[in-house]
C-alpha cells in the first residue's frame, strides 16, 4: 500500500485518567508515514488536547449530553462520513457503543474496540450492547489476559481479542527540567516544612481496632526516626474501585503506630470530598495529602519510597506502570492487571484481595508497609527489577509496533480482497 491508512480514535473524554493517555500515546506516536491519525471526543475534552494539538492530531468535539443522544450520533456520523477512515478504533463503553454504531452505518471497512478495564459495574444490558457489536468488530484490543478473560466469561467472543499490554514512555522524556525539585521544595509545595519525627500519637482516641494496631509496635521501633519522613504515594482516580478509604484506614495505623512518613495522594474524582471528611475526622491532616489533579505527577513520583494501589479491579494501571520505571517497588492488590505487573518479591508485593474482608486486606497492607519500608536494600534491588520488566516488556516502542501491524493486518487484508469476511 502507498497511501497512508486513515485511523480514526473514538473515545469518550480527554480526562486525565489510564485509557486517555493511552489513546493519546497511540495517537501521536504512529509512524506519521504510514498512518493518517484523526480523535474524535464524544462528550468533554480534557487535560490531553494539548498534547494531541502539540502533535499535529486533528481533534473533533462532538458535545454528547445524554445517555442516549441521537443528535450526538448524527453529528459522529457526519464525522465518520468526512474522515472516511479506513479503520475506527473506539475506546470505553459509550465509544466503543456510539462509535461502532457509526462506523456500521458509515461503512467503515474496519472496526477495531477497546476494552480496558475488568468492569464490574456493567449490568446485564451493557454486557448485551457489548455481545451485539462484537459480531460487527474486526478485533476487541485489550490491555491485559485479566480482562480479555472478564469478557469472554461475559459472552464475547476469545477469538475476536488481542492482548496489547500498556505503555509508559521512558521516564527521562516526562522528567522535563520544569518539573524538577527537590524533596524539600516538593514538600514545601505542599504545606510540609516540618520533617522531625512524629510526635507521641497515643493521646488520640482511636477506634475499635487499637488492640489490632498496637501488633505493630516493635516493627516500627528501627524506623522512626528515619530523616527525612518515608513518603509513600498514590496515583489514583478517587472513586470506589481505587478503595482510597482502605488505604487511610492504612494510615492512621502507621500514624498510630508512630512511623514517620507522608502520604501523597494524586489525583481527582467523586470521592475526594468525603475521603477528605475522613481524613480530617481521623486526624491525619498532618500526614495525608491530596494533591488533585497535576500535570507534573512524574516530579512528585521520583520522590515516592513506595507506591500503592488497593484497587478492587483494574485494567492495567498506569500509576503502576509509571512507578516501575522510575524504579519505585510497588504494593498493590492481588487481582488480574496488577498480578500482570508486579511480580511478588521481585518488583514489588501482592496483597491478597480478600473481597468483603476488608480488615484482612488493611492489616496485609500495614504489614507489608513496614516490611518493605524497614528493607531499604530490597526496596533498591525491587526498583531495578521493575525498571527492567517495564523496559523489556511495557515499552511505548512494542506498543506501537503492535498497533501498527494490527492496523496493517486488518486494512490490509480489506485492500487485498474487499469481500473477504475472514477476519471479521
Amino acid at each position: 500500500m502507498s497511501k497512508r491508512l486513515k485511523i480514526l480514535q473514538i473515545i469518550p473524554t480527554l480526562d486525565r485518567c489510564g485509557a486517555e493517555k493511552q489513546m493519546v500515546l497511540l495517537a501521536t506516536h504512529l509512524p506519521k508515514d504510514e498512518f493518517d491519525v484523526e480523535v474524535t471526543v464524544l462528550t468533554r475534552g480534557g487535560a490531553f488536547e494539548e498534547e494531541l494539538a502539540n502533535a499535529q492530531i486533528s481533534t473533533t468535539l462532538i458535545k454528547k449530553r445524554l445517555k442516549f443522544d441521537p443528535f450526538a450520533l448524527n453529528r459522529l456520523k457526519r464525522e465518520v462520513k468526512r474522515f472516511q477512515p479506513d479503520l475506527v478504533h473506539t475506546w470505553l463503553f459509550a465509544a466503543n457503543a456510539y462509535g461502532r454504531k457509526a462506523a456500521i452505518d458509515c461503512g467503515v471497512p474496519r472496526i477495531v474496540a477497546g476494552e480496558r478495564c475488568v468492569d464490574q459495574w456493567k449490568s446485564w444490558y451493557h454486557f448485551y450492547i457489548d455481545r451485539w457489536f462484537a459480531a460487527q468488530t474486526d478485533r476487541i484490543a485489550t490491555n491485559s489476559e485479566g480482562v480479555k478473560d472478564f469478557y469472554v466469561k461475559h459472552g464475547l467472543p476469545a477469538e475476536k481479542f488481542v492482548v496489547i499490554p500498556n505503555a509508559v514512555p521512558p521516564p527521562e522524556t516526562t522528567l522535563d527540567h520544569s518539573f524538577s525539585g527537590s524533596v524539600n521544595e516538593i514538600f514545601e509545595e505542599i504545606g510540609v516544612t516540618n520533617f522531625e519525627p512524629a510526635g507521641d500519637y497515643f493521646s488520640v482516641s482511636h477506634s475499635e481496632y487499637d488492640s489490632e494496631r498496637k501488633t505493630f509496635l516493635p516493627v516500627v521501633s528501627e524506623l522512626h526516626f528515619r530523616q527525612p519522613p518515608f513518603i509513600i504515594g498514590i496515583v489514583a482516580r478517587l472513586w470506589q474501585q481505587k478503595r482510597i478509604k482502605d488505604l487511610l484506614w492504612v494510615f492512621e495505623t502507621l500514624k498510630f503506630v508512630n512511623l514517620n512518613f507522608h502520604a501523597v495522594i494524586i489525583g481527582d474524582g467523586p470521592e475526594r470530598d468525603m475521603l477528605l471528611r475522613l481524613r480530617d475526622q481521623w486526624k491525619l491532616s498532618d500526614r495525608v495529602h491530596f494533591l488533585g489533579q497535576r500535570n507534573d505527577v512524574p516530579r512528585f513520583m521520583k520522590h515516592f519510597d513506595i507506591l500503592l494501589n488497593g484497587s478492587a479491579y483494574e485494567g492495567q494501571s498506569n500509576s503502576i506502570l509509571e512507578s516501575m520505571a522510575m524504579e519505585i517497588p510497588v504494593i498493590a492488590t492481588d487481582i488480574p492487571g496488577n498480578n500482570d505487573l508486579v511480580i511478588e518479591g521481585v518488583t514489588g508485593l501482592l496483597v491478597p484481595d480478600g473481597g468483603e474482608d476488608f480488615r484482612l486486606r488493611r492489616r496485609i497492607f500495614v504489614e507489608k508497609i513496614l516490611f518493605l519500608l524497614e528493607n531499604k536494600e530490597l526496596r533498591k534491588k525491587m526498583g531495578i527489577a521493575a525498571k527492567t520488566r517495564i523496559a523489556e516488556h511495557f515499552s511505548l516502542e512494542q506498543m506501537i509496533q503492535r498497533y501498527s501491524k494490527l492496523y496493517r493486518t486488518l486494512c490490509t487484508n480489506h485492500f487485498s480482497n474487499p469481500s473477504s469476511d475472514s477476519i471479521r
